[in-house]
């Protein structure tokens, strides 16, 4: 069984299809990405695919289709993706343990390169338990 990059809770699915939905015939799902930018330093894309990239990870949940930019992958490992809404704001959000900081408006956030061997280590303990 492969390692999902990203987990998706059942409201980011419903959000995504909704989109989806109502974009019209060619959409096929969201892609998420990772940009240098914001005063924190990074800021997650999320664009509308139309046609799906082969070298793009795919998950899907809930019939949500969400591909993730190969660039963005060792950012967005471990990471859930969510949809909330608020009184001041509604919009995915991402619980993501690679993030080191984030900024105040909260609109961009530091992230670092998952670990790699924790990973390894975290589930081999969890196939041998």
């Amino acid at each position: 069984m492969g390692f999902a990059v990203m987990t998706m809770t059942d409201a980011a699915a419903d959000r995504v299809n909704q989109i989806v939905s109502n974009s019209g015939a060619d959409a096929k799902g969201i892609r998420v990405g990772i940009k240098k930018g914001g005063c924190a330093g990074m800021e997650y894309t999320i664009d509308l695919v139309t046609e799906a990239n082969a070298k793009d990870d795919l998950i899907e949940h809930g019939g949500a289709k969400v591909w993730i930019e190969p660039s963005a992958v060792l950012y967005l490992l471990g990471t859930q993706m969510d949809f909330e809404i608020t009184k001041m704001r509604s919009g995915f959000i991402f619980v993501n343990p690679n993030q080191t900081s984030a900024c105040g408006c909260g609109e961009s956030v530091e992230l670092k390169p998952a670990d790699l061997a924790a990973l390894a280590k975290q589930r081999e303990a969890g196939v041998s338990a």
